[in-house]
């Protein structure tokens, strides 16, 4: 176990708000009608000038109005990850009801994102090549950098309390739900809006985790890209949008009768603190994040059902993650423990995907059914021994507890816990 435990938390959190826009719907109903039923969002990138693209595929959302969610106006002086971020955030907080409910002095924002405005850079460089430096937007600053959305959403909602963008690469949804929680818990803040949001079906996005060999290349098959633990997976397959939930205090939830989706109670975070790209081939941070987690909840590992995997369908990155949570869970790993990598359904939003896992976990706990491994044709002897919930969705009794797991570039690991709520 680390040596440097959260201090267990003392006050309840729960979650009263939840909202995503994804490649495999915008609504919670169709996100989780999608998700048990196994169906993919992935498909040929629609648009992009695919001929100059070394990988075509991906989960975009090319019907994604931003003028449906916040004023047409304000929508065009903003990066297409911000649209998302305040998107999922404004369907989130309609669910909430704590608009006008809740102390603004007590009330913050952690709205993350892996690359920002990457799209906007990408645009603005090419104006400036071709119209020089004096076409530069007066709005470039403000739409590339990362905590915009964070700031517009904290204007919007009049939360005055912590607002802040976490950026850990692919665990930064997580690092942001798990940072909200904290905050509710230590007794900074009665309410929270957390989440995740990313945009980064560009072309020098594409390019650049192709050129990493990073990105799976089954072009020709587009909804059986993303496998992962399967023995012929290649790689991840990217997809765009954002997650956001609303989390609360128990107490304060209750007082405005508020429609309770679950209950954080655990959140672990570690480094690898040893390849900038690649993970530990043995899994180690991800084993302390996940430990740290089930230390911050009090729970044993024996009490987790399930765990939503990170699981990219990179051939190092799941078998990594396959090692981790056999040390973690040792025998119970094989016997009791359902894994699956939800990834292959809606591809890899980045910054965005640990928010939208969380999301996932919390329907999974409402429906009582573990949510599918899609595309499994035969599991890589490197990953075998998890009972992955291969291909169909799974109804099951007695299911209370849930993890999810996020890892990223630069040794970034995350795992938050869920729980059914109930009020004992």
């Amino acid at each position: 176990m680390s040596s440097s435990i959260p201090t267990p938390t003392k006050r309840r959190v729960v979650v009263t708000g939840m909202g995503a826009i994804t490649p495999i719907g915008s609504t919670l109903d169709d996100i989780w009608a999608n998700v048990s039923a196994g169906n993919s969002g992935i498909k040929k990138l629609s648009m992009l000038p695919i001929e100059e693209q070394a990988v075509t595929i991906g989960g975009d959302i090319p019907d994604f109005a931003p003028e449906d969610y916040m004023d047409k106006r304000d929508s065009r002086r903003m990066d297409r990850y911000m649209q998302f971020g305040i998107a999922a955030t404004k369907l989130a907080m309609d669910a909430s009801g704590l608009k006008g409910n809740v102390d603004g002095h007590r009330f913050g924002v952690i709205l993350g994102t892996g690359a920002g405005g990457i799209g906007t850079i990408e645009t603005c460089m090419m104006r400036v090549k071709e119209h020089g430096l004096r076409k530069t937007s007066p709005f470039f600053v403000h739409m590339m950098l990362s905590d915009s959305a964070s700031g517009r959403i904290s204007i919007e909602y009049g939360a005055k309390g912590p607002n802040y963008c976490v950026v850990t690469a692919c665990a930064t949804g997580t690092d942001a739900v798990g940072q909200a929680f904290h905050s509710i818990a230590s007794g900074q803040t009665d309410a929270m809006i957390a989440g995740g949001a990313e945009a980064p079906l560009t072309c020098l996005a594409i390019s650049g985790f192709a050129a990493m060999r990073a990105l799976s290349l089954r072009e020709d098959d587009p909804t059986r890209a993303s496998r992962p633990f399967d023995k012929n997976r290649d790689g991840f397959v990217m997809g765009e949008g954002g997650g956001t939930l609303v989390l609360e205090e128990l107490e304060h939830a209750k007082a405005r009768g508020a429609k309770i989706y679950g209950e954080v109670i655990g959140y672990g975070a570690s480094s690898d603190a040893n390849d900038i790209v690649a993970p530990h081939p043995e899994g180690d941070g991800a084993s302390r994040a996940m430990e740290n987690a089930l230390q911050d909840a009090g729970i044993a590992a024996t009490d987790i059902n399930y765990i939503n995997a990170h699981a990219t369908s990179t051939p190092v990155g799941d078998t990594a993650e396959v090692k981790a949570i056999k040390r973690v869970f040792g025998d119970y790993a094989s016997n009791g423990l359902a894994v699956s990598g939800t990834k292959s359904m809606h591809g890899h939003l980045l910054g965005g995907a640990g928010a939208l896992e969380s999301i996932i976990c919390l329907q999974s706990l409402e429906h009582g059914v573990l949510p599918p491994t899609i595309n499994h044709d035969e599991t890589d002897p490197d990953c075998a021994g998890l009972d992955i919930v291969p291909n169909t969705a799974r109804k099951v009794d007695n299911y209370t507890v849930a993890m999810s797991n996020s890892f990223g570039f630069g040794g970034h690991n995350a795992s938050l816990i869920f729980k059914k709520y109930s009020n004992n």
